[in-house]
């Protein structure tokens, strides 16, 4: 087993709970606001665990300049339109939508890297897909009305927002793949990320663009929320996904961190107080055949 695949599951597990941490704080704050107090209150903690281990050497101009780009595209569009998604739709179908960038990683993967993968390994991506797939669109109780379940907007253009995150998603990683296989510092990447993006958001609200407005004015329990959701889904999870990336194709670390939409099934469930589904179920045991034939391929 490659510990690497280990870390893109970490990602995983993060971005599950950070998708269901984030459904308050970001329908109290407005999509781009939350992005931006979160982002920004990352950057700080990454920062300062860069200043305490003195890792920014390990950096050179054009490393700065490829992660740049990559938060630019992965993070400021991509987190923004998926947490506009979920706004929208909530996260469990915004979820299986963004759960696409895993097939649009392996394909930009094949074309532009060159990215192969073995019989069983594609075997366990298509199984693994399928199931995510499978137990978020059969996931939901006909009578399910919960708020965090509700249309909040068209849906129409939550749709197309997911699939926007996904593909933002998937070529963010795509512009990583060349300077992560280096091994820098993850922290370090990860920090000069979410700083680029961060300012990006602050530009847009300077400039008086309306929707990066708060839509309500933040609390200290939305606030201290969005923090330790930061923390959580992009302080730790995107770290790991950036280590993963060190060793591993894109395409499989998009596969392997794909799994969050069946993480937050049980999370929802501790949170609904329900049981998902059966076709849930049903989707979740694909899955983990697809993740089994996947880390011991």
């Amino acid at each position: 087993m490659n510990p690497y695949d280990l870390f893109a599951l970490g990602a995983a597990a993060c971005w599950a709970l950070g998708s269901v941490m984030s459904v308050t704080p970001s329908r109290h704050l407005g999509a781009f606001a939350f992005t931006r107090w979160r982002m920004a209150m990352v950057a700080v903690m990454l920062w300062a665990v860069v200043a305490v281990q003195g890792n920014w050497h390990s950096f050179d101009g054009h490393s700065w300049g490829v992660m740049a780009v990559s938060g630019l595209i992965g993070i400021f569009i991509g987190d923004t339109a998926l947490f506009s998604a979920i706004n929208r739709l909530g996260p469990r179908r915004a979820g299986v939508l963004f759960a696409t960038h895993a097939a649009f990683s392996a394909a930009l993967g094949f074309a532009l890297l060159g990215e192969r993968l073995s019989l069983q390994a594609l075997l366990g991506g298509l199984l693994t897909l399928a199931g995510v797939m499978l137990a978020i669109v059969l996931g939901r109780h006909k009578d399910e009305t919960h708020a965090w379940e509700a249309d909040h907007g068209q849906v129409r253009v939550g749709v197309a927002l997911a699939l926007l995150a996904a593909l933002c998603q998937a070529v963010g990683s795509l512009i990583a793949k060349p300077v992560m296989a280096q091994q820098v510092d993850p922290i370090m990447a990860s920090a000069v990320r979410v700083t680029v993006a961060t300012a990006a958001h602050a530009v847009l609200l300077l400039a008086g663009f309306q929707a990066a407005r708060a839509t309500q004015a933040p609390t200290a329990r939305v606030l201290a929320q969005t923090a330790l959701n930061g923390f959580i889904a992009m302080g730790i999870g995107m770290t790991l996904v950036l280590l993963a990336l060190e060793q591993g194709d894109v395409g499989m670390v998009a596969i392997l961190s794909s799994v969050s939409p069946i993480l937050v099934l049980p999370l929802l469930w501790l949170q609904l107080k329900r049981a998902p589904a059966p076709g849930a179920w049903l989707g979740a045991i694909l899955t983990v055949i697809g993740t089994a034939l996947l880390l011991w391929r």
